[in-house]
C-alpha cells in the first residue's frame, strides 16, 4: 500500500480544507512543532481505511475525527496497492444530540490512468471509479481485500506506532513472546483449539441425532418389505377388477343420465310452456295510448291558440309606439309646468332683489359723500391745528418782548407789544380735531356698512338672475322638446291603451306557459303510456323468444292482446303433447336406474372383499387405494435407503469427534505454540539480521538465545554483545531491522496479498545526541535508498529533517493546521 494523496476538511485540528499530495514523495519528513499536528496526518491515513486511529482506543473514540466546534470531519485517501489505485472516504458527523457517527464511508477502484489532480476540480463521487465498498459495514472486508492487511498488522507494518521498536528490542523473553503472539497472530491456535472442542461436541451431538434418527427407522426390515410389496400386488388385482366392470356401470349410468335428460328436458319444456300466460291488463295499455295521445293533442291545439293571441298583442303594443318614449314626453309637460312656476316666483324675486339693491347703493352714495365732507372737516381741523400751534408759539415769544426791543424771530424793532390774548388757540384747535376725527370715523363706519349691504345685495340680485336666465334656457329647451308633440291628455290616453295591451299580453303569456305547462305533462303521459305498450311487446317478445324453438305462431303486431292470447292458446296445446310423452320416459329412466345399482352393487363386493369402504367413485378409489400402496412401499424403501445413509454419517460424525477431540487435546499443550513461536523468532531474527547487516554497513549481524536478543559485532572480530550495551543509533538500527522485518513476516501470515510498498515511522528522534541523530539519518537514507518501498518518518528535528529531501511542514495556528510541501 502506498498513499498518493490525503484531502482533510474537519478532522481534528485540520478544521480547513488541506491536501497533502505524496506524487513522487518516495522519502519524506513530516516536520513541525510539537503538537502541530504531524501525526494526525498518519491518523487520517489509518481512519481513511480503518475508521479509527490507534491514539483513540478504538471506535469509540471517533467524536475525536471532529475538529472542536465543527459538525463534520472529511478524509478522502488516494491510494495504489498491487498496482491498482484506489480512493477511501470517510464522513462524520455529529447530530443535535452531540453524537458522532459516520455518514457515509466508501471505497472505489480507480480507472487506470486516472489524473489525481483531477479531484481539485470537483468531481462527483460517481466520477472517481468502481464503487467497491458503499458502507461503513462494506469497508472492512473491502479494505482488507484492497490492501491485503487489517487493521492490527497495517500499524504493526506499515504507520509503526512510537516507541515500539526498543520496547521489543529490549524486553524480557516472556513480554516478547506475548508480544509475538499478539502481533503475529499465534492466539489463532488457540481459537483453532476452541473451535476444534466446539466441533467435537457438535459431532457428538450429530452422533446422538443419528442414533435417534436410527431408532425411529427399525421398522424397514425385510418381513416389512414383504408385506407391503404384497399390499401392492393385491391392490393391483383390484384396480383391474373395477376396470372390467366400471365400462357396464358406465353404460348403464350413461342410459340413466340419458333417459333422465330427456324426461328433463319435457318437464323443463313443461315449465316453459305454462309460464305462456298473458300479463293482467295488457288490454287496457293500447286504448291508454289512445286516450293520451288525444290529450296531447288538445293540450298541444290550446297551446298553438294561446301562443297566436299572445303574438298578436305583441304586434299591437309594439305599433302602439314607445312607451318610454311617451312617459318622457309626458314629464317634459310636468316639468315645464313647474318651471313655469319657478320662473313666476323667481322672477318676482328679481324684482325685489334689484329695488333692494339700488335703495343700497343710493344709501352708499350719501355715506360716502358724508364720509368726505368728515374727511374735510378733519383736514380743516388739522390744519388749524398747525396755525394754533404757530399762534401760541408767537404768544410765548411775546411775553419776553416790550415796546422798542427787537424781534428775536424778525430782527425787527416792535414799537409795541400787542396784548396777551385769552386761552391757548392750540388747545381749541386740538378739540375741535378730535370731534373731526370722530365725526370721521362714525362716517367710515357707516360707509363700510353701507357698502357691504350693497355687495351683498348685489351677490343675491346676481343670484337670482342667473337662477332666472337657467330657468328660462330650460323652459326653452321643454318648448322646442314638446314642438309639435302630442298633447298631455293624448299621451295619458295612449299610455292607458299601452298598460291595458300590456296586461293582455301578460295574460296571454301565462295562458301560454300554462298551456305549455299541460302540454308538457300531456305528452308526458302519453310517452308513458307509449313505453307501458312498448313494455308490454318486449315482454311478450321475450316470452315468444323463450318458446321460438316450439314454433309459435306469427303475431299480430297491432293488437298486443290479441298476440298475447293467440300465444297462451298455442302454449296450452303444446303442454297437453308433451304431458302426453311424459309417463314414457319416466318408465326408461327407472328401469335404467335399476340396471346401474346392481352393476354398482358387484362393485361394492369387490371392495368388501378386499376390506375396503365402498366407494361412490370406484374407479379413483381403486388408482387411490394402488396409489397409496406404492407410496408405502417407496416410503418404505426410501426410509430403508435412509437408515443406510444415517448409518454411513454415523461412522462419519463419530470419526469427526474422535478427530476434533485429538487436535483439541494437541493443541491444549503448550509446547505447539512454544514451538511455533520458536520458529517465528528464527524467521523473524535472521530477517532482522540481513536488514541490520545491510543498515550497518556490514558491521552488525542480530541473533538470539535462550529468548535474548545479541549483535555479532564484525568490526570487533566477531565480538557477541547484548542489545542494552548498543549506543542510541545502533539501538535504532536493530529495532528498525526487527520492525522490518516483524512487518515482513506479518504480510506473510496475512490471509491476503499484503502489498507493503511503504513504512512510515512515527517515532520520538528528539532524545537521540547529534552523532545517534546522524547514525538514525544515515540509516533512514540506506532504508530509502534499497527503492523497495515509501518511507516517511514525523519528526520536529530539524538536524534530521533537513537531510531528507521531501518535507511536508505542518503549522498551526489559532483556527487551523496547514501543510506546505519543501524540497525536491
Amino acid at each position: 500500500m502506498r498513499p498518493m494523496r490525503l484531502d482533510m476538511a474537519g478532522f481534528t485540528v485540520f478544521r480547513e480544507e488541506t491536501t497533502v499530495d505524496f506524487t513522487d514523495a518516495d522519502f519524506f519528513a513530516l516536520v513541525g512543532p510539537t503538537g502541530s499536528g504531524k501525526s494526525t496526518v498518519l491518523d487520517a491515513i489509518c481512519f481513511a481505511l480503518y475508521g479509527t486511529v490507534p491514539r483513540w482506543g478504538g471506535a469509540r473514540g471517533l467524536g475525536n475525527a471532529l475538529a472542536p466546534s465543527s459538525t463534520e470531519a472529511r478524509v478522502r485517501l488516494v491510494f495504489e496497492s498491487g498496482g491498482a489505485r484506489y480512493v477511501a472516504t470517510r464522513v462524520v458527523r455529529r447530530d443535535s444530540r452531540g453524537n458522532a457517527k459516520t455518514a457515509n464511508a466508501g471505497l472505489q477502484l480507480m480507472p487506470d490512468g486516472f489524473d489525481v489532480t483531477k479531484l481539485d476540480t470537483g468531481l462527483s463521487p460517481e466520477d472517481l471509479g468502481e464503487v467497491v465498498a458503499g458502507t461503513p459495514a462494506d469497508m472492512e472486508a473491502a479494505v482488507l481485500e484492497a490492501v491485503g492487511l487489517p487493521y492490527e498488522q497495517f500499524t504493526s507494518c506499515v504507520v509503526l506506532p512510537q516507541g515500539q521498536f526498543a520496547d521489543f528490542l529490549h524486553a524480557r523473553p516472556a513480554t516478547r513472546q506475548q508480544i509475538l503472539v499478539n502481533l503475529l497472530g499465534l492466539g489463532v491456535y488457540e481459537q483453532v483449539q476452541q473451535r476444534a472442542t466446539t466441533r467435537a461436541g457438535q459431532a457428538e451431538a450429530k452422533l446422538e441425532a443419528v442414533d435417534q434418527l436410527l431408532a425411529g427407522l427399525a421398522d424397514t426390515d425385510d418381513a416389512t418389505l414383504a408385506q407391503v410389496t404384497d399390499q401392492v400386488d393385491r391392490m393391483r388385482d383390484l384396480a383391474e377388477a373395477v376396470e372390467r366392470c366400471v365400462p357396464e356401470l358406465d353404460a348403464a349410468r350413461a342410459t340413466v343420465r340419458e333417459a333422465g335428460a330427456a324426461l328433463a328436458a319435457l318437464d323443463a319444456e313443461l315449465t316453459v310452456l305454462g309460464d305462456v300466460r298473458a300479463p293482467d291488463g295488457v288490454a287496457e295499455v293500447a286504448r291508454a295510448v289512445d286516450a293520451a295521445r288525444a290529450e296531447a293533442d288538445a293540450a298541444a291545439g290550446a297551446v298553438s291558440l294561446a301562443e297566436e293571441r299572445e303574438e298578436k298583442l305583441r304586434g299591437e303594443l309594439a305599433a302602439a309606439g314607445d312607451e318610454s318614449a311617451l312617459r318622457m314626453l309626458l314629464r317634459a309637460y310636468a316639468d315645464r309646468e313647474r318651471l313655469a312656476a319657478e320662473a313666476e316666483q323667481v322672477r318676482a324675486v328679481v324684482e325685489t332683489a334689484g329695488a333692494e339693491h339700488e335703495a343700497a347703493v343710493e344709501a352708499l352714495t350719501e355715506a360716502r359723500t358724508a364720509a368726505e365732507g368728515a374727511e374735510a372737516d378733519l383736514a380743516a381741523a388739522f390744519q388749524a391745528h398747525e396755525e394754533a400751534k404757530a399762534a401760541d408759539q408767537a404768544v410765548a415769544l411775546r411775553a419776553h418782548l416790550t415796546d422798542g426791543q427787537s424781534c428775536p424771530v424778525c430782527e425787527q424793532t416792535v414799537a409795541r407789544v400787542p396784548a396777551m390774548p385769552a386761552g391757548s388757540a392750540v388747545a381749541q384747535a386740538v378739540a375741535a380735531g378730535k370731534a373731526a376725527r370722530t365725526a370721521s370715523e362714525a362716517a367710515k363706519r357707516l360707509l363700510a356698512d353701507r357698502d357691504s349691504a350693497a355687495r351683498d345685495l348685489e351677490r343675491v340680485l346676481l343670484r337670482a338672475r342667473a337662477e332666472q336666465d337657467g330657468l328660462r334656457a330650460r323652459q326653452t329647451e321643454l318648448d322646442e322638446r314638446l314642438a309639435g308633440a302630442a298633447t298631455a291628455e293624448a299621451l295619458r290616453a295612449t299610455l292607458a291603451e299601452l298598460a291595458r295591451l300590456r296586461q293582455g299580453l301578460d295574460e296571454a303569456a301565462a295562458a301560454v306557459r300554462a298551456g305549455r305547462d299541460t302540454a308538457r305533462r300531456a305528452r308526458g303521459a302519453f310517452d308513458a303510456a307509449q313505453e307501458r305498450l312498448r313494455s308490454a311487446w318486449r315482454r311478450f317478445d321475450g316470452v315468444r323468444d323463450g318458446v321460438a324453438r316450439f314454433g309459435p305462431p306469427a303475431a299480430d303486431r297491432d293488437d298486443v292482446a290479441a298476440a298475447w292470447t293467440a300465444l297462451s292458446e298455442w302454449a296450452r296445446e303444446q303442454a297437453r303433447q308433451r304431458q302426453t310423452l311424459r309417463a314414457g320416459s319416466a318408465a326408461s329412466v327407472a328401469a335404467a336406474e335399476t340396471v346401474a345399482t346392481e352393476v354398482a352393487a358387484r362393485i361394492a363386493g369387490i371392495f368388501t372383499a378386499a376390506d375396503l369402504p365402498a366407494p361412490d367413485d370406484p374407479v379413483r378409489a381403486a388408482t387411490v387405494a394402488v396409489e397409496r400402496a406404492e407410496a408405502d412401499l417407496r416410503r418404505l424403501t426410501e426410509r430403508r435407503a435412509q437408515a443406510e445413509e444415517l448409518r454411513a454419517q454415523r461412522a462419519g460424525h463419530e470419526r469427526q469427534a474422535r478427530v476434533a477431540r485429538a487436535l483439541a487435546g494437541h493443541l491444549r499443550a503448550n509446547n505447539f505454540e512454544r514451538w511455533l513461536l520458536a520458529e517465528a523468532l528464527d524467521l523473524l531474527v535472521d530477517g532482522a539480521s540481513g536488514i541490520l547487516r545491510e543498515l550497518s554497513g556490514g558491521q552488525y549481524d542480530l541473533v538470539h538465545d535462550k529468548g535474548e536478543f545479541f549483535v555479532v559485532d564484525h568490526y570487533d572480530a566477531g565480538l557477541r554483545r547484548g542489545v542494552r550495551t548498543l549506543s542510541g543509533g545502533e539501538t535504532f538500527q536493530a529495532s528498525l531491522s526487527l520492525a522490518l522485518a516483524l512487518s515482513e513476516q506479518l504480510a506473510g501470515m496475512s490471509t491476503t496479498a499484503a502489498s507493503l510498498e511503504s513504512i512510515v515511522l512515527d517515532e520520538g528522534f528528539g532524545t537521540l545526541d547529534a552523532a545517534t541523530l546522524d547514525t538514525v539519518a544515515a540509516t533512514l537514507e540506506n532504508l530509502a535508498a534499497r527503492g523497495d518501498r515509501m518511507v516517511g518518518v514525523v519528526t520536529h528535528v530539524p538536524a534530521l529533517a533537513e537531510r531528507i529531501p521531501v518535507r511536508f511542514e505542518v503549522r498551526k495556528d489559532a483556527r487551523s493546521a496547514r501543510i506546505e510541501r519543501t524540497g525536491r
